[in-house]
């Protein structure tokens, strides 16, 4: 298997998800950025942030990208789930660099060989990477904020892991996280409601239907901020709800957990915003929630 390749990862989500122009696009950014604010919990090491359509995620997500200090950072993780392909573990690009309306990024391909090292990653195809748009959307607002800056990006396709594998994923991401030149971007959304996704969980005793998504959400992101792998496994198990990078969260939590444990750091999760798509009020309706989150080392 060749992990060499001269391939570029085409922007093919632009026309729907974002928009391709350069100039809308990068005006975009900015006032979502601007309107963000000053950082409130950085530097970040890592966040959690949305990976949906910028019409719908494009202010949420901007509130965990103000925290990342660009001077600082030389490698960045981006950790998406897979929505097209079965995969029971991770897998990576054989792309060299990724296409994006504001300029293309590099993939470290240095870091892939380490990581291809441990037995425990594959390699996908072209066509799969370039139909999973988890880690393309956040490929915008990273070439946004690192402007100007060198560094490499290392894209990680996280598949429907166990949690087993999501600590042994976390063992391996560990060392890594530590690092202060590398950053780590956690892709996922937050519950997906209404019968297109199979899933209307709803407690009357919380309100509307919205309000009932948001107390359920607002559950799982006081235990993410617990930092506890088991106590997150055990809501998803609990409430069944829909967080489609529950297993790229699960594989950050146990680094930390790991990190906090074994080497006495002491890492911590503050979520800064929260969004839903739609406010849900029948049961025809539906939405997708976002959250954005940084994750800090405290000295």
């Amino acid at each position: 298997m060749s992990h060499e390749r001269n391939l570029i990862r085409k922007a093919s989500h632009s026309e729907t998800w974002y928009t391709s122009s350069e100039r809308e696009l990068r005006s975009q950014l900015d006032n979502w950025l601007t309107r963000a604010g000053e950082s409130v919990y950085g530097p970040a090491r890592a966040i959690i942030a949305p990976h949906a359509g910028y019409q719908y995620c494009g202010s949420c997500a901007a509130h965990a990208y103000k925290e990342i200090n660009p001077t600082i950072v030389k490698r960045i993780f981006i950790l998406g789930p897979s929505h097209h392909v079965r995969l029971s573990g991770c897998a990576l690009s054989p792309a060299k660099s990724c296409k994006t309306p504001l300029g293309d990024l590099k993939v470290d391909r240095a870091t892939y060989e380490t990581l291809y090292k441990t037995g425990a990653f594959e390699e996908m195809s072209l066509e799969t990477d370039e139909d999973e748009h988890s880690i393309e959307m956040h490929l915008p607002f990273i070439a946004k904020v690192m402007e100007g800056h060198d560094f490499q990006i290392v894209p990680v396709m996280v598949g429907s892991l166990s949690s087993e594998k999501e600590a042994l994923y976390g063992r391996l991401f560990a060392p890594f996280l530590s690092n202060e030149e590398n950053f780590f971007v956690i892709s996922s959304d937050f519950c997906h409601w209404g019968s297109r996704f199979k899933y209307q969980y709803y407690d009357p005793s919380w309100g509307e239907i919205y309000q009932s998504i948001q107390k359920l959400d607002e559950m799982g992101m006081k235990i993410i901020e617990k930092t506890s792998p088991k106590e997150f496994t055990s809501y998803l198990k609990d409430y069944g709800n829909t967080i489609c990078g529950r297993h790229p969260i699960g594989v950050l939590l146990n680094a930390i957990h790991h990190l906090n444990t074994n080497e006495n750091h002491n890492i911590t999760i503050k979520f800064l915003n929260y969004a839903q798509s739609t406010r849900c009020v029948y049961k025809q309706d539906s939405s997708v929630s976002y959250a954005a989150a940084s994750i800090r080392f405290n000295r």
